[in-house]
């Protein structure tokens, strides 16, 4: 199933896009401010993105440049009533891939959505994230704070060990034999710790991974 966040603030208009998209076997999550989306986003990057540009907390222009930003491949069609050649322009620029000016039929929004993903392939699972740090796996490559970050084979296999468990306290035997142990071969203890911090100096000393004390690590959002 395609995953889609509608942002949107007009509850009617909102409506009747989920209702129809959703009988295409589309999955609609709403969002009706830009700071209730960005929350949303860092927790799961979806398959597409529809967004308005008139929102009660701000412009939909700012926040298609920030998911620009963060995740180069995520595909963004504005859906709004500002039909303006100055206005359309700037929503390219700010890194949308489709623009369309309400009113609009439909079917010609799901033509659209198809063939924009026929381009796009599925991003879903590309990408994985926590607080500020991601990781766009196709490319291996990390970003914080919009900064691309260079780590070594064994940091990236870390924080991806870690990312990928979000949430969950991993305990420090389990990282040594799923990120160094794998093939047998014995790894210092201080292996580890060394690592954790080169890689919590890199990132900038991230809030969100944590140390749980005399257990092991864990990734978990903080904003």
């Amino acid at each position: 199933m395609v995953d889609l966040y509608y942002i949107e603030d007009d509850p009617n208009i909102a409506s009747i896009v989920k209702e129809y998209l959703e009988r295409k076997g589309f999955k609609v999550t709403i969002y009706v401010t830009l700071a209730m989306a960005r929350e949303a986003l860092n927790n799961y990057v979806p398959t597409l993105v529809l967004l308005d540009w008139n929102m009660p907390d701000g412009r939909g222009d700012s926040l298609c440049h920030w998911i620009r930003s963060n995740w180069k491949e995520l595909p963004i069609i504005f859906l709004t009533a500002r039909g303006d050649s100055t206005d359309i322009v700037l929503g390219f620029q700010n890194g949308a891939d489709d623009y369309v000016v309400k009113p609009f039929e439909l079917e010609v929004l799901y033509s659209r959505i198809l063939a924009l993903l026929r381009r796009a392939g599925n991003v879903s699972g590309r990408y994985l994230s926590c607080d500020e740090i991601r990781m766009d796996l196709n490319c291996q490559v990390v970003s914080c704070h919009s900064e691309e970050i260079s780590l070594s084979a064994a940091e990236y296999q870390l924080l991806l060990y870690l990312m990928r468990n979000k949430g969950k306290t991993v305990t420090r035997e389990k990282i040594l034999e799923q990120v160094w142990d794998v093939k047998g071969n014995y790894v210092n203890n201080n292996t580890l710790t060394v690592t954790i911090k080169r890689l919590r100096d890199k990132l900038y000393q991230p809030n969100c991974l944590k140390t749980v004390r005399s257990v092991g690590y864990r990734m978990e959002d903080t904003i």
